[in-house]
């Protein structure tokens, strides 16, 4: 069984990477810009990991650390951490009450508008983490808002079309739910652009193999929460970086002045 995230504090991990981008940080609360590919803290997901960013960030400033929510493996963008309990308690309250405000960018097949989509989401049970939950729970309700700010085509084939259409989309979801956004987006039928689980092989392949593109096009750009001593509104942003921020500029879908620039507090 892995250790607990308390318990994970004290484990050593050695790590050859360069240090995570810290948002934004206080007595309370930091922010880093999460890497597409960082495991938040150990998992049965990939036992092979040997860096997770809890145990990183611990390091770099030198105390422990908790995850205030989930970010998944592949999605890169904020990822907010407490340096204590009670405001770990604070916070987590603020998300199970969809208290805070988080907003995305996708690159998604195909042009999409915008919209409102409202489509109950099954649990998607781990089969080593959940093998003992009750699968016969109901649907729960799952709400995402989404948006376009640019539409490209790109010339090169995929199936029996000469060119092919994307969306950069922002995405903000109004609840919770496992993997909620990739999987509203299958159902709309625009999946995310690298999604292995939910998404098109082909145009996966595509992105891989014209762009190297290795990783889910998903990013985490912004974060609203209310302090946990403060109680002021705080507003995080994370900027896109990397292979990410060099694919939108190759097919044209950088031209926009609503990508975030810098963090903001």
């Amino acid at each position: 069984m892995f250790a607990t995230v308390e318990e994970q504090q004290d484990i050593s991990v050695k790590t050859n990477s360069p240090e995570l981008d810290i948002l934004y940080q206080d007595d309370y609360l930091v922010a880093i810009n999460k890497p597409s590919g960082l495991l938040v803290h150990r998992s049965w997901l990939d036992t092979n990991a040997t860096e997770f960013a809890v145990q990183k960030l611990r390091d770099q400033i030198g105390q422990h650390v908790y995850p205030a929510h989930r970010l998944d493996r592949p999605t890169s963008g904020v990822l907010l951490f407490v340096l204590d309990k009670d405001s770990a308690r604070h916070l987590m309250q603020q998300f199970v009450e969809h208290r805070t405000e988080k907003r995305y960018l996708a690159v998604v097949r195909g042009h999409l508008e915008q919209g409102i989509l409202d489509y109950p989401l099954k649990y998607q049970y781990d089969k080593i983490a959940d093998k003992k939950a009750d699968i016969t729970k109901p649907a729960q309700d799952a709400i995402t808002e989404y948006r376009c700010l640019a539409q490209t085509q790109v010339p090169i084939p995929v199936g029996p079309y000469d060119a092919s259409r994307y969306s950069l989309m922002e995405l903000i979801p109004k609840t919770g739910r496992k993997h909620q956004l990739r999987r509203h987006m299958k159902h709309l039928r625009h999946p995310i652009v690298g999604d292995t689980s939910h998404g098109d092989g082909k145009h996966n392949t595509m992105f891989r193999d014209n762009f190297g593109i290795h990783r889910l096009l998903l990013h985490a750009a912004y974060l609203s929460v209310i302090h946990p001593k403060t109680g002021q509104k705080i507003e995080i942003s994370a900027p896109l970086t990397g292979d990410f921020l060099h694919v939108l500029s190759e097919i044209n879908l950088s031209d926009t002045t609503q990508l975030p620039e810098a963090n903001s507090v």
